[in-house]
């Protein structure tokens, strides 16, 4: 899971990523807890511009310190992918930390998805989100660099790419009026 940005459109109280949800959750808990009870494998939390170890704390989650979040999206992605690597891992399905309403079954589904084509993409009545199905076949196709991530791949290489349809809010909270909306 990347959450890593510094949350810059928030005008809120300290980062989005640790602001309280109607039933007390963080925002990243909410997205973590989801990713651990899809139970699809290992979940690394990639974080950078703001510790979420207390955040996280008693869920069982690899926490992930990236100190080059700043340079963009693309090195998170390699950073968890890494994570990933050194766990043994083949496969990663990314989410964001900054959609709580993304759902163990999204998840479940993005990863259960047939593996042809390798990419799966959670499709919410059409429009493709996260979280994505990546396998090492495609990991060196992946942006290294800039504020974009699988997303390259999946607009460049359409054929590569089967949309999976789940249920859920893909919404991104990146603002205190998404925040609002959300509530």
């Amino acid at each position: 899971m990347l959450a890593a940005g510094a949350g810059s459109r928030w005008r809120g109280d300290g980062h989005k990523l640790l602001a309280p949800l109607p039933d007390g959750r963080s925002i990243v808990r909410a997205a973590a807890e989801a990713a651990v009870s899809s139970r699809i494998g290992p979940v690394i939390v990639v974080w950078g511009a703001v510790p979420l170890d207390a955040a996280l704390d008693g869920l069982p989650v690899d926490v992930v310190h990236h100190p080059g979040w700043a340079e963009g999206q693309a090195t998170t992605l390699t950073a968890g992918i890494a994570a990933a690597r050194w766990l043994g891992a083949d496969t990663v399905v990314v989410g964001l930390g900054d959609q709580p309403g993304v759902t163990a079954h999204s998840w479940r589904a993005v990863a259960g998805a047939p593996p042809s084509p390798p990419i799966a993409a959670a499709s919410y009545d059409g429009v493709l989100r996260t979280p994505v199905r990546l396998p090492d076949e495609v990991w060196a196709a992946l942006p290294t660099v800039g504020d974009e991530g699988a997303r390259v791949v999946i607009k460049a290489r359409p054929d590569l790419v089967q949309p999976v349809a789940v249920t859920g809010r893909p919404d991104d909270i990146d603002t205190t009026e998404d925040l609002e909306r959300w509530n």
